[in-house]
């Protein structure tokens, strides 16, 4: 396998993002559950994404998982690596997205990473080096609220410096809007300073055209979905890659019982689980039982066992920013998000176990622990249920043929969850 392009994502749902995104512009792409096992058959691809649980772990840890990544990428013929990261730019001061960034440039020599999380179709752009959220600034937005990893400065210049060794410039629209040989005359100039990482301007999909032009003949990029399209675009217009029609990724039908997990904060998730209830059955969890009772487990386990029969069922530990405040004001922030995570996962292990074969994760982390406890090492992308979301058939799963989608929080529409299952047979 010679790849044309490798990516590593420091979350699951980034991830299923961006080899959607790939596989729509033309690329063949699989992700993989972490580093893959040498014995784990892949089939022949232009792209892997390698999709890791590095987001909010400590930054050390990241930065050796993320170069382990790199390290197998490149060992399959892989000229330029992405580092995927969130459109929200979602990072503290400490990292990771800095001190991965650092890492993966000493490792492949890269003089000037260009780095953006533009990406207009869902959004997300990036103007004088500030990120925007539809019309407002990300710490005016409701995401700016992240429960792991708040966002309340807009400008990425100054959140990158923060957190990176390297000196961080801008590359600024009215230089993208004269093309490709102005925004590289323009790095040139910042490498020229001693500045190794700049953020770049992006409004409309033909700035991130532009980008993927200039990144494609770079040895790293760090950015969102939207940078992997400007990279794809690039690939195959100069020849690069032969793009492949799209496949659903689905092959036959799996079939099985259903069930939806949710574990995102985000205002859209609260609306789609709303939305949800007026047609399948819901159960909330109490978060507080999840951290101080065993039994809350158990507890939806016996709710959910004798409805899957029936059709699919939806479990939720969403809660308000609020209620998540004070949950952790409580309990701790990073004990309250472990168990929460951990008790997802031990209900998606469950109800596997008890036929499960369609499962809809909603949340970043939750969606990383629950991949993580059913031992899925990769997926074939499929049918794209809403930007950024596709239907993704498990490789290598010990429960068998599988289909899942894991949601980032703020994707999808009010009846996402209806979408979802309706995409899944």
């Amino acid at each position: 396998m010679t790849l044309a392009l490798g990516c590593i994502a420091d979350d699951y749902t980034g991830a299923s993002d961006l080899a959607n995104t790939l596989t729509r512009a033309g690329l063949r792409t699989v992700q993989t559950i972490g580093v893959p096992a040498d014995d784990l058959e892949l089939p022949e691809v232009d792209a892997v994404v390698v999709s890791l649980k590095s987001r909010s772990i400590e930054a050390g840890l990241a930065v050796a998982r993320s170069r382990a990544a790199e390290k197998w990428l490149r060992g399959r013929g892989a000229g330029h690596v992405m580092f995927k990261i969130c459109s929200t730019f979602d990072s503290t001061d400490a990292g990771n997205i800095g001190p991965v960034m650092d890492a993966l440039r000493a490792d492949c020599g890269e003089a000037i990473v260009l780095v953006t999380p533009a990406f207009p179709e869902t959004g997300r752009t990036v103007y004088q080096g500030n990120l925007f959220v539809g019309a407002v600034p990300l710490n005016e937005s409701p995401l700016k609220d992240h429960p792991l990893n708040p966002m309340r400065d807009s400008n990425l210049v100054r959140v990158l410096a923060r957190q990176s060794k390297t000196q961080v410039g801008l590359v600024d629209l009215p230089t993208v809007t004269r093309g490709a040989e102005a925004v590289r005359a323009r790095l040139a100039d910042l490498a020229g300073k001693g500045i190794g990482a700049a953020i770049i301007d992006a409004v409309f999909d033909r700035d991130l055209e532009t980008v993927g032009l200039v990144a494609a003949r770079h040895r790293l990029s760090v950015g969102a979905s939207g940078i992997g399209l400007g990279l794809a675009r690039a690939l195959v217009s100069t020849g690069k890659v032969r793009s492949a029609a799209a496949s659903n990724g689905q092959g036959t039908a799996v079939g099985g019982a259903a069930a939806c997990l949710a574990g995102s904060c985000s205002q859209a998730t609260l609306q789609q689980i709303a939305r949800a209830e007026s047609v399948i059955p819901v159960l909330r969890l109490d978060p507080d039982r999840v951290l101080t009772d065993n039994g809350e487990v158990e507890r939806a386990l016996a709710w959910a066992r004798p409805r899957l029969a029936e059709g699919p069922v939806l479990i939720a530990s969403s809660s308000t920013p609020d209620q998540v405040a004070a949950l952790q004001a409580r309990h701790g922030r990073d004990a309250a998000g472990h168990a929460i995570e951990q008790a997802m996962a031990d209900i998606a292990e469950s109800l596997v176990k008890s036929g499960v074969r369609r499962l809809i994760v909603a949340g970043g982390e939750t969606s990383g622990a629950v991949v993580d406890r059913l031992g899925i090492p990769g997926f074939l992308v499929g049918a794209e249920i809403a930007a950024g979301v596709p239907v993704l058939r498990a490789v290598g799963a010990d429960a068998g043929d599988m289909l899942l989608a894991l949601k980032s929080g703020n994707f999808g529409g009010p009846e996402f969850f209806a979408d979802a299952l309706g995409l899944m047979r």
